[in-house]
Parts: C-alpha cells; structure tokens; sequence
C-alpha cells in the first residue's frame, strides 16, 4: 500500500495467515456485496452467507439489483462487516443451479443463522444463490495496520 509506510513482510507483526482471514470471513455474520451497475456505478448491499473454505455463498431474489448487475457482470468485492479487522474478497461470481450446491448452501446457512428454511425458499427461479470464488483476498489488523496487511492471490 504505497504512501501508508506499510513495513516490509518481515518486519513489524508480519504477514497474517490465511486461517487468520478464513476464521473471519466463517464468523462473520453480514457481509457486503459491492456489485457494478451497467452505467458503472458501484452497488454495495449486506447479506447473509456463509464461507466453506472455498468460496463465499448468498443468496438474494432473482429481480434484486445485486443479482441483475452480477448477471451482466460477474466481478465483484464482499467484505466482513467488521471494518476494524477487515476481510476483502475479490473474485468472480457465478449464479448455481444445481440442487446438491443449493442443498449444501442452505444446510450451511440453516446452521450459521439457527434459521429452519426449506429448499423451495432457493428455487432458483425465485432466488438466486450465489458463489463467489476469491481471486485475491486482503486483510489487515487494525491494532497492527502498518504490520499486519496481507494479501493472498488464488489461481483461477
């Protein structure tokens, strides 16, 4: 991060490590979505989702904003909501159809949020569900800021 006197990798706290990150984007309750209009405006939404060591999931009905700029546009940045030790996650969005995905999703979500939602609720002509693989993923330590920030880059 040029200009923030951000210390090399082997000074200060140093690098943070990717369970430091996994462990917040698992516990974290909201997220947001930051989306882009077709006029390239910025489109920035919280859901719930969940994380499963591979890519984060949501879900939000088919005719929402975020779900239409996604279609057009598949790129998008979700952050934890906890901006003092943030987790911000680049990459791709891919809308999933298929019923074991959505079964596995919404087990997960049943289970983060002790929420008893049935598989119809996903009918994926009526809600979307969502998964967002990471292309780079950054996180940092607000007690530590100039230490601790680290980013990781995953292939595609």
């Amino acid at each position: 991060m040029p200009g923030y006197q951000i210390l090399d990798a082997d000074r200060g706290s140093g690098l943070l490590p990717w369970s430091w990150a996994a462990e917040r984007l698992v516990s974290a309750r909201n997220y947001w979505v930051v989306s882009v209009w077709p006029d390239g405006r910025a489109h920035s939404m919280p859901v719930w989702g969940t994380w499963d060591d591979s890519a984060l999931w949501f879900t939000s009905g088919v005719h929402s904003r975020k779900i239409k700029n996604l279609r057009a546009d598949p790129r998008c940045v979700i952050t934890t909501e906890e901006a003092g030790d943030p987790v911000i996650l680049e990459g791709t969005a891919r809308v999933v159809t298929d019923a074991a995905s959505i079964r596995r999703v919404l087990d997960l979500l049943n289970e983060k949020y002790h929420t008893d939602i049935e598989v119809g609720f996903l009918d994926p002509a009526v809600n979307s569900t969502i998964a967002v693989r990471p292309a780079k993923v950054i996180s940092m330590r607000h007690g530590d800021f100039t230490g601790s920030p680290t980013r990781w880059t995953f292939g595609s």
